[in-house]
């Protein structure tokens, strides 16, 4: 009788102690529980990560301390930790080919060692990461839990003279090519270089265009010049992307980021622009203060008489962004050029291209690494973004253009 007496009151208490009243929660922190839901919910694509480049630059080597990196570490912006807390599932891993090579020659064997790479982190790894050559593959692997690694090509300076080599690189897993880089090269100008080679497009890169509509490959229209674009647009065969650009509106005489006009040109064709997280391609003023820093701390160094290079440069350079301290954009400014995207062009036609491990120190307050992203849904949920918005920007728009491009080989 006494146990059973004990027994009851110990009861008793349990059930008053789980009836107490737990503490309800803020709006605000109801609003990061439902936007980090949404942000594991739904595939998240990435249109530009430059893991690949990054961890060549470094000098690692394919050796198995190498293929541990990407899992776990304090380094650079990417890692399957932090992509898998943030909710990425689909990184395009970018084959970044510097304009030097299309100088010094071996563009092609360059473009092969990165996508090599990507390949053994696959290999390594084959519980954490899969290939992503399709849109199937992609949505395969977030059904298992692993993190699929599409490729996209940054600079086409790797195709060389050869067409061959656009088949070449697409059977090798690579599915956007961004026609060229910082420099005009055999196919199109840049948006970078004061160079009009060809006013647009070589009469090469019309070919390649064309080639790459017939075997499958995104058309990627980040990095050239203006009149490129719209030849492309006037070519195309299939919706193109602009995988991690953003909008120029914000950054006046950018010509890196895309006018009002080409978006809505981009839209009406059916292409999608990935926005940059850059904060100088987020912010103009603080392109602008970047840029007069730069100046200033260049006229110090000539007035002493050194390059940057120099070693006796180095505490000077130091002193010198300590007393300029750099600025940084934040995820609402992101949210604002996604903002102006759908005003041009709707929501159809807005993705995410970070450039996380491109854009070095200069990433967004809110948007510092791969495990962020639920920041930038929950700044979409505030202004009033659905659900099935989010999934559009997060994914479906790029996997639409990419499906289509696919449909339209398989009719050529």
């Amino acid at each position: 009788m006494k146990n059973l007496t004990f027994l009851t009151f110990i009861l008793f208490f349990i059930f008053l102690f789980s009836c107490e009243e737990k503490p309800e929660l803020t709006a605000d922190e109801e609003l990061e529980i439902q936007a980090n839901e949404i942000a594991h919910k739904y595939i998240i694509t990435d249109g530009h990560v430059d893991l690949p480049y990054r961890l060549d630059v470094r000098n690692f080597k394919l050796t198995k301390e190498f293929i541990g990196i990407p899992i776990e570490t304090d380094k650079g912006d990417f890692d399957y930790v932090r992509a898998k807390k943030g909710g990425l599932d689909a990184p395009f891993m970018s084959i970044y080919i510097p304009a030097s090579f299309q100088e010094n020659g071996g563009a092609k064997m360059f473009a092969d060692s990165l996508i090599d790479m990507v390949q053994k982190i696959i290999e390594a790894h084959p519980d954490n990461f899969t290939k992503g050559d399709s849109p199937a593959d992609c949505e395969k692997a977030f059904a298992e839990g692993k993190i699929a690694l599409p490729m996209g090509m940054e600079n086409g300076a790797p195709i060389m003279d050869d067409l061959a080599n656009v088949q070449h690189f697409y059977d090798r897993g690579v599915r956007y090519i961004t026609l060229t880089h910082s420099k005009v090269n055999q196919i199109c100008d840049s948006s970078y270089d004061t160079i009009r080679t060809w006013n647009g497009l070589s009469p090469f890169g019309i070919e390649v265009v064309e080639e790459m509509n017939k075997v499958g490959i995104m058309v990627d229209i980040s990095h050239v010049s203006d009149s490129t674009f719209y030849q492309v647009m006037e070519l195309a065969k299939a919706p193109c992307i602009a995988s991690h650009s953003s909008c120029r509106k914000f950054v006046p005489g950018f010509e890196r980021n895309m006018d009002d006009d080409m978006i809505k040109l981009l839209g009406k064709n059916n292409g999608v622009i990935c926005i940059n997280f850059g904060s100088t391609f987020l912010d103009g003023k603080l392109r602008k203060k970047q840029d007069e820093d730069r100046e200033k701390l260049s006229g110090i160094l000539t007035e002493k008489g050194l390059e940057a290079s120099d070693s006796l440069a180095e505490p000077i350079i130091e002193q010198f962004k300590k007393d300029n301290p750099r600025l940084f954009s934040d995820v609402e400014m992101v949210a604002n050029h996604i903002d102006h995207v759908v005003k041009l062009a709707g929501i159809d036609h807005v993705g995410l291209g970070s450039d996380f491990d491109g854009v070095g120190d200069s990433l967004p307050v809110g948007l510092k690494d791969v495990s962020q992203f639920p920041n930038l849904v929950k700044v979409l949920l505030q202004r009033g973004y659905s659900e099935e918005d989010i999934a559009k920007i997060c994914y479906q728009n790029v996997f639409r253009v990419w499906s289509e491009v696919e449909k339209v080989a398989a009719s050529m």
